[in-house]
């Protein structure tokens, strides 16, 4: 079992920054990270993930080149640093894990354990 709990979501102008962090914990060894949002209405959509061993990273087109993912196994953390956020950007952000692949998914059933989700919402 892996438990996820994110925190940092907020109120942000749009242009600003904001930096989510999702603690985990269990048996994560070996477990890809992902973030995923879901605005009202609409369905889940992935964001970026970070694999477990090899420092490489993925990102979704809408985020590219504005967010970063960062894990931190020794702390078992994972952070999503959110820059020059748009008010589209607004959504419940979650933390997911996978194991057994050997890229991490991009899609929602790709992911076993889930948090709760943190809510972001960005002003225009």
């Amino acid at each position: 079992q892996v438990q996820l709990v994110e925190s940092g979501g907020g109120l942000v102008q749009a242009g600003g920054s904001l930096t989510l962090s999702c603690a985990t914990s269990g048996r994560t060894s070996g477990h890809h990270l992902a973030w995923f949002r879901q605005a009202p209405g609409k369905e889940r959509e992935f964001v970026a993930a970070a694999s477990w061993i090899v420092r490489r990273t993925y990102y979704g087109d809408s985020v590219k080149g504005r967010f970063t993912i960062a894990r931190d196994n020794a702390k078992n953390t994972v952070y999503l640093q959110m820059n020059s956020l748009k008010p589209e950007d607004t959504a419940v952000y979650h933390c997911a894990a996978q194991a057994g692949r050997v890229v991490p998914g991009l899609e929602v059933f790709d992911y076993t354990y889930w948090g709760q989700g943190t809510q972001v919402i960005v002003s225009s």
